[in-house]
């Protein structure tokens, strides 16, 4: 029963993705889709490891630029650019990782905003980047060489088949047996350590891995919105992909998802109340909270394991 529902679970994520750009604007869905992948990599972190970082920001944003000065500047094919800023972000996933990793807690949390603070002040500081204008006029280019991603169905496709790429590679770590070394950790690292397991190690390449599709989030996401912004580098954005993870299910494989949707949802709909939407953004967060303390894709796996499988929630 579980693997049929996982089937189904694809099933219903390939469906509606298929329908999304038929039924939104093109836009909307591919700015939802790179923070759903932005969200599923930290929720590896947070949610499978239990590594609090305020730092992801630095990979996204990061790649983003990076990612917008390779179209821009020196001409590279879409998917060649945002590999280009993948790897950046994997590269400094392993930097910070090797140094952060050292220390757990919030010890491990301030040294990831520490390090994030220093690559929002080299964006600052960096000619190339814009500085407080951002990097603007990004090109699209065309995908392969053929298709001209200036279509915004044409970038959706693109974008689209980069999530879903990502996304498998995250659900794949998470059910091999490297995902069940890292929920060991999680719940019991004296015990993972006695059984063995090198779990500096595991921190780390997990700590690379979630980098590394942040930063592919990042890359895409330039590519979408053409310009690569300080918001992107920004602390906030690293609070924000906190509260993506818990309003859909830590520790879930699509509640980062849901989470991502509902808040590019809530502020792109409510841009009108000003900032009325911060306010609603955290009165959603709290009822959330309080009414489903799993977030909401954990409160729905609870009822199906109740209704359908006999299972504990």
């Amino acid at each position: 029963m579980p693997g049929r529902l996982v089937t189904w679970g694809w099933i219903a994520l390939l469906a509606l993705g298929l329908a999304a750009p038929f039924v939104v604007y093109p836009v909307f869905a591919m700015n939802v889709l790179c923070l759903a992948l932005f969200a599923s990599a930290f929720n590896l972190l947070l949610g499978y490891t239990g590594l609090l970082s305020f730092g992801h920001a630095a990979f996204l944003g990061a790649s983003a630029y990076t990612t917008g000065w390779a179209l821009r500047s020196w001409g590279l094919p879409p998917e060649l650019a945002v590999l280009l800023g993948t790897a950046l972000a994997a590269a400094l996933g392993l930097v910070f990782g090797a140094l952060a990793i050292r220390r757990s807690g919030i010890y491990f949390a301030m040294i990831t905003l520490g390090f994030a603070q220093l690559v929002y002040f080299l964006v600052v500081q960096l000619p190339w980047t814009g500085g407080e204008d951002g990097l603007q006029g990004i090109p699209r280019g065309r995908a392969l060489g053929l298709f001209p991603l200036d279509d915004p169905r044409t970038a959706y496709w693109f974008v689209y088949a980069a999530f879903l790429g990502g996304f498998w590679l995250l659900h794949r770590a998470i059910h091999s047996p490297f995902g069940h070394v890292l929920r060991a950790i999680r719940e019991n690292e004296p015990r993972a350590v006695s059984l063995g397991y090198d779990v500096a190690r595991y921190k780390l390449l997990a700590f690379v891995l979630s980098a590394g599709v942040s930063g592919l989030a990042g890359g895409l996401k330039a590519l979408v919105l053409q310009f690569a912004s300080l918001s992107d580098v920004h602390w906030h954005r690293s609070g924000e992909v906190v509260l993506m993870t818990l309003l859909g299910g830590m520790g879930t494989v699509l509640g980062p998802s849901v989470g991502a949707l509902l808040v590019v949802a809530l502020e792109n709909y409510l841009a009108d109340t000003g900032s009325w939407v911060t306010v609603i953004t955290g009165a959603v967060f709290v009822a959330c909270v309080v009414a489903f303390r799993r977030g909401i894709v954990g409160e729905v796996r609870a009822l199906v394991r109740r209704s359908f499988t006999g299972g504990k929630p």
